[in-house]
């Protein structure tokens, strides 16, 4: 079993990359820490960045979502040394979505990043 989680960020340390996670969920930066540590890769781990803003708000104004996540994505990026970042939520697929042509770090979607996980334990 692999949850989003899990599977996303082995997508993002894959090939010893270094990571950083994007969310709007200042409740998630403790537990997203401690499965990095738990999955042995706090090494690669450079930190959770997190939206200005409220949430609620930003969840009802899909535009100032994207523009709030690229500020966090980019702060990942250029201030934490991240190659590669996740998107902290599997409701912000579609964000993640508009993110990716605005980098050119690999942008992670926990969801999509779960199902490669599945498919390839059930191949193997």
């Amino acid at each position: 079993m692999a949850g989003i989680g899990e599977a996303s960020m082995r997508a993002a340390a894959e090939g010893g990359r270094r990571f950083g996670i994007a969310t709007v969920t200042p409740a998630l930066v403790a537990s997203i820490s401690a499965l990095a540590d738990a999955l042995g890769l706090s090494a690669q781990f450079t930190g959770t960045r997190l939206t200005e803003g409220d949430p609620v708000a930003l969840a009802a104004d899909p535009a100032r979502l994207v523009d709030a996540l690229a500020a966090a994505t980019r702060a990942c990026i250029e201030a934490d040394g991240a190659e590669a970042v996740i998107i902290g939520g599997g409701p912000l697929a579609q964000a993640a979505d508009q993110l990716q042509p605005q980098f050119s770090r690999p942008i992670i979607k926990p969801i999509a990043a779960a199902v490669a996980r599945m498919l390839q334990l059930l191949s193997a």
